[in-house]
C-alpha cells in the first residue's frame, strides 16, 4: 500500500554547515490516519511540516505525496500546496478579506474553479467547522476567537486537501473553545478521510483525536506508535521535557495500587466510564 505522505532520510539545515533542524526523518503516513506530531519547542515540528507541502526544500532526502516527489517538478508546487493543506498556529491572523465568505473562497478561486463549485466548497467547509450562513458576510473582526479559528480552517478545507496539517489548532483558546475546536477537528477527519496531522506539544490534545503519535526530539523521531504505546514511556518522555496526559498517569496508579485490571485510558471521559462501571459492578 502506497503511503499518502512519506519522508525518506529527510534532513534540513537553515544555514550551510549549521546543525540540522531535522535529520534523517523517515515516516510513512497513510490515508485515513490521524497522527499527532508532538515535541517541545525546538524539536523540529515546524521545520518538518513545512517540507510536507514543499514550503521548505530538503538539504537532503525526499518527501513523497502519493508516491511522487513533491520537489521533482517546480510546475507542480501549486498543486502540492493545494493537496497538502497547512494551517499555521493562530491562523485567524491570516484572515484578510472583508468577509469570512470571501476569505474561504480565496483558495478555490485561485484554483480556477467555477463560481458554483467555489460556493459549494465554501458552504461545505463552513458546515464542517460549524459556521452558519448568518456569519458568512461578517468581518473576522466581528467574530469570537474560536469562530475566527474555525473560519481560517474552513479556508483550507475549501480546497479539499488530501492531507490536513494543523499546527497547534487549540493554542490560546479558553477551555471551552479548546474542547470545541478539537471536537470539530475530530468530526472533520471523520467526514473527509484523508490524512490528518495534528502538531502540538500537548499530549492531551493528541490523545483526544489521534490513533498514532510521533514524538520528535532534537530534530529526530524519538518514538512512533499508538497513544497507549507512547504513553507507556512516561519516564523517557519526562526526561526530554514532555509529559503524558494526567488521566494516563492516574490510570497507571490505579493499576499499580488498586486494580491491576484497570485499562489504559486516554481521556477523562474514558476514565470516568471505567470507574463508574466498576462501582456499579461492586454494588451489584
Amino acid at each position: 500500500m502506497t503511503p499518502l505522505l512519506e519522508a525518506r532520510g529527510l534532513t534540513h539545515s537553515y544555514m550551510p554547515n549549521s546543525k540540522p533542524a531535522i535529520h534523517n526523518i523517515n515516516l510513512k503516513i497513510y490515508a485515513n490516519e490521524a497522527v499527532g506530531l508532538i515535541g517541545h519547542t525546538g524539536s523540529g515540528k515546524s521545520t518538518l511540516i513545512q517540507h510536507f507541502n514543499a514550503l521548505l526544500k530538503p538539504s537532503s532526502g525526499n518527501v513523497f505525496l502519493n508516491g511522487e516527489d513533491v520537489n521533482a517538478n517546480k510546475k507542480k508546487l501549486k498543486s502540492v500546496r493545494e493537496r497538502v493543506g497547512l494551517v499555521f498556529q493562530y491562523p485567524e491572523h491570516q484572515l484578510f478579506e472583508t468577509t469570512i465568505y470571501k476569505d474561504a473562497a480565496f483558495g478555490p478561486l485561485k484554483m480556477g474553479l467555477p463560481q458554483n463549485e467555489i460556493d459549494a466548497r465554501v458552504r461545505e467547509a463552513f458546515a464542517l467547522v460549524g459556521i452558519g450562513e448568518k456569519l458568512y458576510e461578517k468581518s473576522s473582526f466581528e467574530l469570537s476567537g474560536g469562530q475566527k479559528r474555525r473560519a481560517a480552517i474552513a479556508g483550507i478545507l475549501a480546497m479539499r486537501p488530501e492531507v490536513l496539517i494543523l499546527d497547534e489548532p487549540a493554542a490560546g483558546l479558553d477551555p471551552a473553545g479548546r474542547g470545541e475546536i478539537l471536537e470539530r477537528i475530530r468530526e472533520i477527519h471523520s467526514a473527509l478521510g484523508g490524512a490528518l496531522i495534528l502538531v502540538s506539544h500537548n499530549m492531551d490534545d493528541a490523545a483526544r483525536i489521534c490513533k498514532r503519535i510521533i514524538v520528535l526530539n532534537k530534530g529526530a523521531v524519538f518514538c512512533d506508535g499508538t497513544p497507549e504505546e507512547v504513553f507507556e514511556r512516561e519516564a523517557e518522555l519526562t526526561a526530554i521535557g514532555l509529559g503524558i496526559p494526567q488521566v494516563c498517569s492516574l490510570a497507571r496508579r490505579i493499576r499499580e495500587e488498586i486494580d491491576p485490571a484497570f485499562p489504559s485510558v486516554l481521556t477523562v471521559e474514558d476514565a470516568a466510564r471505567e470507574i463508574l462501571a466498576r462501582q456499579k459492578k461492586c454494588r451489584a
